[in-house]
C-alpha cells in the first residue's frame, strides 16, 4: 500500500525553499523583462535587457576576469590542498594540531580577510609589502593591475586552500590500510600509490571541493571589494561587483535583474558541466 504521508515530513523544507529561493528568483525574472521607473510605472520590454547585457563590453570584460580568476584559484588550490593533506600525519597527537591550524583561515569572515590583506600587503607598513619592497621589487597593489591580481590570488589561496586540504584529508583517512599494504607488496612507488590508490578514492571529496570552490570563486565579492575596490581601474572588478554597482549604485533594476539571471545561469551551467564530466569520467573508469 502506498503511503503518501511521507510528503508531510518534507513539506516544511519545500515551503522554506520556495520562499528563500524560488520566489525571489521568480521576482528577479519578472523584473528582468520590465523597464521599471517607479513602483507604479513599469513597461514590458521582453528580452531587451538580456540582449543589452550580452552586448555590454563591461559585462564581457568582467566575465573574462571572473573566468580567469576562477580557473587560476582552482589550478592552484586543488593541487596545493591535496599536497598539504598528504603531508599531514594520519594519526598521532600532531594530527589534531595540524587540522586546527588548517581550519583557522576558514573561520575568519570574508570582510576581515580583505582587511587583513589590505594591511598586510601595504608597501609602507604591511609585512608582505615591506618585505617585497625591501628586496628591490616594485610592488603596489593599488597602482599596478598585476600586483593587485597577485595579491588577490594569494589572499584567496590563503583563505580557501584549507577547505580543499581538509576535505582531501578526510578522503585519505578513509582509505583502508590494506590498500597501501597491497601497493607496497606490488612494489608501487609514491607516484603510483597516489595515482592508483589515493586519487580514485578521492574523486568524491575532490568533486565536492572543486564545486564548492568553483561556485564561491564565481560569486566572490567582499574580498576584492575591501582589498582593491575593483581597481586599479577595473582590473579586479568581477561580475558580482559590476552587478552591485548596477543594482545598488545606479538603481537600474531591469538591467540588473537580467544580469542576475544570466549570472545565475552561468554558475549553474559551469557547475553542471563540471559535475557531468566528473561523473562520466568515474563511470568510464569503472
Amino acid at each position: 500500500m502506498r503511503n503518501d504521508k511521507a510528503w508531510l515530513a518534507v513539506l516544511p523544507v519545500v515551503i522554506v525553499v520556495a520562499f528563500t529561493a524560488i520566489v525571489p528568483l521568480m521576482t528577479v525574472v519578472n523584473y528582468s523583462v520590465q523597464d521599471i521607473f517607479d513602483v507604479d510605472t513599469r513597461i514590458f520590454v521582453g528580452l531587451d535587457w538580456y540582449r543589452e547585457t550580452l552586448r555590454d563590453p563591461r559585462f564581457i570584460d568582467a566575465l573574462l576576469r571572473q573566468v580567469l580568476f576562477s580557473g587560476l584559484v582552482l589550478a592552484i588550490e586543488v593541487p596545493l590542498g591535496i599536497w598539504i593533506a598528504r603531508a599531514v600525519p594520519r594519526e598521532g597527537p600532531a594530527t589534531a594540531a595540524f587540522l586546527i591550524v588548517l581550519a583557522i583561515p576558514l573561520l575568519i569572515p570574508w570582510n576581515v580577510v580583505g582587511t587583513i590583506w589590505q594591511i598586510f600587503a601595504r608597501p609602507d607598513i604591511g609585512l608582505l609589502g615591506a618585505a617585497v619592497t625591501a628586496i628591490g621589487l616594485s610592488y603596489n597593489y593599488t597602482g599596478s593591475a598585476l600586483d593587485a591580481w597577485i595579491t588577490l590570488l594569494l589572499m584567496d589561496v590563503w583563505h580557501w586552500t584549507s577547505l580543499v586540504a581538509l576535505l582531501a584529508f578526510a578522503g585519505l583517512a578513509s582509505i583502508p590500510r590494506a590498500c597501501y599494504q597491497a601497493a607496497e607488496l606490488d612494489g608501487a612507488n609514491a607516484w603510483q600509490v597516489f595515482r592508483y590508490v589515493e586519487l580514485p578514492r578521492l574523486r568524491a571529496v575532490l568533486t565536492i571541493a572543486v564545486m564548492l570552490r568553483l561556485m564561491d570563486s564565481l560569486m566572490i565579492y567582499t574580498e576584492p571589494f575591501v582589498l582593491t575596490g575593483g581597481g586599479p581601474g577595473n582590473s579586479t572588478t568581477f561580475l558580482s561587483q559590476y552587478l552591485t554597482t548596477m543594482a545598488v549604485g545606479q538603481f537600474d533594476l531591469g538591467p540588473a535583474a537580467a544580469f542576475s539571471v544570466l549570472y545565475f545561469l552561468l554558475i549553474l551551467l559551469l557547475c553542471w558541466l563540471f559535475y557531468t564530466s566528473v561523473m562520466k569520467g568515474g563511470a568510464d573508469d569503472r
